[in-house]
């Protein structure tokens, strides 16, 4: 069975995402009230668009990481954390728990793959 790049570094992708989504989600108060970036209607729009951005690579990479071997507990648990990730950022400007959902729903997503990819390394040298 041949396994694409993109599936054996899903789980490094998906980390890798949702850490970066954390630090741009920290930093970007800061920045709009430290820079220019609060006067600058476009740029501030396409800073605060990148949420999207760590959406798309979060689907690409659970869904790269649970089309092949991994157990149904972590399938469920990194869709689940997904899902979440994905209502709370959207919902983000509604209410601010949202924006601690998406912290713990980021979280979940990292604890999860590196879950997934301890369970393939351990079932995979059996």
């Amino acid at each position: 069975m041949k396994i694409d790049l993109l599936s054996k570094k899903a789980d490094y992708v998906g980390i890798t995402g949702s850490v970066l989504c954390v630090i741009h989600c920290l930093i970007t108060p800061v920045l709009l009230m430290t820079t220019a970036l609060a006067n600058d209607h476009a740029l501030r729009d396409g800073y605060l668009s990148l949420d999207y951005v760590f959406i798309g690579i979060n689907i690409i990479a659970v869904y790269s990481a649970t089309r092949h071997n991994t157990s149904p507990l972590i399938k469920k648990a990194l869709w689940g954390f997904l899902s979440l990730f994905v209502v709370a950022l959207v919902l983000e400007e509604v209410s601010p728990i949202f924006e601690y959902l998406a912290y713990t729903a980021s979280a979940g997503l990292v604890v999860t793959h590196f879950a997934n990819i301890r369970y393939c390394r351990l079932k995979h040298s059996h």
